[in-house]
């Protein structure tokens, strides 16, 4: 059910964000009218443990199914944990967590139920952002151009700049700040450029039992394999003109094709294909961007920075630079997007996920609803 939540005016938002990463639940609030950001306030963050991660990654790539429902049951405690000490919120926006994304096919799943959200916490949630922009003939993917495009407002930035997303799948959003509304056309191009840590970590954790490449440590004493590389990059996906988009799994033939390499080499092969995906995804970018600002967790691998550093022909940094939080943009994204939604704004349009039209999408549940 969808209603307006107040017309104008800065609304004191919670966003939360479980990625494909499997790392955890990132919490932050914004102050926003779901136009411009008026400040950002507290975060928090609740891990997953060992044995969560295992309940989730049992439920990737499947629709249904008890594996579906504990994942979902999962994500829906796990958040109520996460978003329970913060006070003074109007509304709440749960992305929940994605198990299967197939826009041409399927669909896409969320799993996490947020009118059982609504309840525990007391307070409206906004949730299932990705469907309506999948029915209309979207991608469902990337969502957080709008609320980049914000930021660039936010920094005051006047040249063509580019927000790098470096979780389990990489994704770039293009911003042109000379617009003064995101779903202007030429304002945004948004798109996936391919995998980023999810390959990574999950190599990581096949070989060594380690949920992820801590610091670059493995991929540094590591080689990229050439051959490897070189056969990554034949994939159709990017010859594809965006925007376009992925599901975690999409290039899980990666893992094979890094069989035979030391763990070091596999892991720097891996680390080096997404550079490279990103390098080829740049091209798409109507003017070469001032900069790439690179958030999630990616950016906290020096080697992957130094690879995007060499393939680039622009300044590389991470968002802290200009003063925003990487490890808390997509939880941001996802308040600033629930304020659009309950005013009634749209959170998508034909350069961010190829829908048709506008779109703005996601549903309101009220605490006395449940």
């Amino acid at each position: 059910m969808k209603r307006a939540i107040g017309r104008e005016g800065p609304v004191t938002a919670l966003g939360a964000m479980s990625g494909t990463s499997l790392d955890g639940v990132d919490a932050a609030v914004v102050e926003t009218d779901g136009l411009a950001i008026f400040g950002f306030g507290p975060v928090g963050y609740r891990a997953y443990s060992a044995e969560e991660r295992s309940v989730l990654r049992a439920g990737l790539g499947r629709w249904a199914g008890p594996e579906v429902e504990a994942a979902g049951d999962l994500v829906t405690r796990a958040h109520a944990q996460a978003l329970a000490g913060f006070e003074g919120v109007d509304l709440v926006g749960f992305h929940g967590q994605t198990l299967a994304h197939e826009p041409r096919g399927r669909g896409t799943l969320q799993v996490g139920d947020g009118a059982a959200l609504a309840a525990a916490l007391g307070r409206p949630v906004v949730w299932d952002f990705r469907s309506d922009d999948v029915q209309l003939g979207g991608e469902g993917a990337p969502l957080a151009p709008f609320f980049h495009f914000a930021c660039a407002k936010w920094i005051g930035a006047s040249e063509p700049l580019c927000f790098l997303n470096l979780g389990g799948v990489g994704n770039l959003t293009y911003v042109d700040p000379g617009f003064d509304r995101p779903e202007v056309p030429g304002a945004l191009l948004a798109f996936d450029t391919g995998p980023a840590n999810a390959p990574v970590n999950d190599l990581m954790q096949a070989r060594l039992g380690l949920p992820m490449d801590e610091g670059g440590a493995v991929a540094r004493g590591g080689t990229v394999e050439t051959g490897a590389l070189e056969l990554f990059l034949a994939e159709p996906y990017f010859a594809r003109m965006p925007p376009k988009s992925l599901d975690r799994n999409d290039f899980a033939e990666m893992i094979g094709l890094v069989s035979e390499l030391s763990d070091s080499d596999a892991v720097a092969t891996l680390t080096g294909m997404c550079a490279a995906a990103v390098a080829q995804g740049m091209e798409h970018c109507p003017r070469p961007p001032a900069r790439v600002l690179v958030t999630g967790g990616g950016r906290h691998n020096p080697v992957l920075m130094e690879m995007l550093q060499v393939s680039l022909d622009c300044a590389v940094e991470p968002v802290e630079s200009v003063g925003l939080d990487g490890d808390m943009l997509e939880a941001q994204a996802f308040a600033y997007l629930a304020v659009r939604v309950a005013r009634g704004l749209p959170t998508s349009c034909p350069g961010t996920t190829g829908v048709g039209a506008l779109v703005g999408g996601g549903i309101v549940s009220l605490p006395d609803e449940a």
